[in-house]
């Protein structure tokens, strides 16, 4: 495990609220045990386009309008849109909200975007730069399925340590309401390798950093697993939640009893062939907004740690023999305010 230093854990003085959100979901996600949750579920996969990728933008042009909407905002209001996917270049996040006219910072964190997102996002609000900022991610299974391993129509076979890439998505925006859910701290994750090779098998991949950024987070903040409701995973999946749970036993971190992963919660493994579950930056973004946020605005929950896992992995340089690293960023989200000094 990294030791932690002074700048891993950034407290945030003016604790930014999570004034709005909003999320979207594919079929199969809104027939999985989820489904209850999402703001929209669209039965077309194509939403309406003609390919996957225009589909995806389509998806997080969507979400992004009913964000909008449900924080009573106009898009010239905005003062940024920070946005990513899994797509080269970004283009899904770059061609879906082109039509807004709003400053755009497009990043990428794999399947961590989300968090990636929203840490970046509230620290240009705390820090007083920014009135309004938003963050959106998406996924699509089957424009992610054509990019990383084969086209739909090559009919591969999965191996049963696969996740199944989710389609949908989720938004948030940030602002100084004084209004619960806030976030309290964030932590910059580090990239972790511990020589998985295996581009099937990204929970594997993806845990060792999970458990850094968690175990880095506690030990900086004097936390214990028990202080709060929930430890959230990205999209670890059944094989990297095991591996998670192994890995923090080992440094004295028991969090069997708090942790829930997006990749396990959004499909119902026996009823819909998902093998290791979900993934993609969807699966996490979507289940945050639709289940989570409003738990944590309505005092059901009071502290939620959410850690969005990516594999940062190029299709091409795993051709080439090379391993896959990690990521986990952290976002420390809850019911009330920190306590001003």
């Amino acid at each position: 495990m990294n030791q932690p230093n002074r700048r891993d854990v950034i407290p945030l003085a003016n604790s930014p609220s999570i004034c709005a959100w909003a999320s979207v979901a594919g079929k199969k996600e809104g027939d999985g045990p989820m489904g209850f949750c999402f703001d929209q579920i669209e039965p077309d996969s194509h939403f309406g386009k003609d390919t996957w990728e225009q589909a995806e933008s389509e998806l997080q042009r969507r979400t992004v309008s009913l964000l909008l909407e449900h924080g009573h905002l106009k898009q010239e209001q905005l003062d940024a849109l920070l946005a990513g996917d899994l797509i080269n270049q970004c283009t899904s996040s770059s061609f879906g909200i082109r039509h807004l006219n709003v400053p755009f910072l497009g990043i990428y964190g794999a399947c961590s975007t989300m968090a990636e997102g929203l840490l970046l996002a509230s620290m240009l609000v705390d820090g007083g730069h920014m009135e309004y900022c938003a963050a959106v991610t998406s996924s699509h299974f089957s424009d992610a399925e054509r990019q990383f391993r084969f086209p739909l129509s090559y009919g591969g076979q999965r191996t049963p340590n696969a996740q199944w890439t989710a389609t949908a998505s989720g938004a948030v925006l940030i602002s100084h309401q004084q209004k619960p859910p806030y976030i309290r701290h964030v932590c910059v994750g580090k990239i972790n390798d511990l020589g998985i090779s295996d581009a099937n098998n990204m929970g594997a991949a993806m845990a060792p950093a999970a458990a850094d950024t968690i175990q880095r987070f506690l030990m900086e903040t004097n936390t214990r697993p028990d202080d709060y409701d929930v430890i959230l995973t990205g999209d670890l999946g059944v094989v990297g939640s095991k591996l998670l749970l192994e890995l923090t036993e080992q440094n004295g971190y028991h969090l069997h009893h708090v942790h829930r992963d997006c990749g396990v919660m959004m499909f119902d493994n026996t009823t819909q062939d998902t093998h290791a579950g979900g993934s993609g930056c969807g699966c996490s973004a979507s289940i945050l907004c639709g289940y989570f946020l409003p738990r944590l605005a309505s005092g059901e929950l009071q502290n939620l740690l959410f850690i969005a896992t990516g594999a940062l992995l190029s299709p091409m340089l795993c051709q080439q023999g090379e391993t896959i690293p990690g990521i986990a960023h952290l976002v420390h989200l809850s019911a009330k305010p920190n306590e001003k000094e």
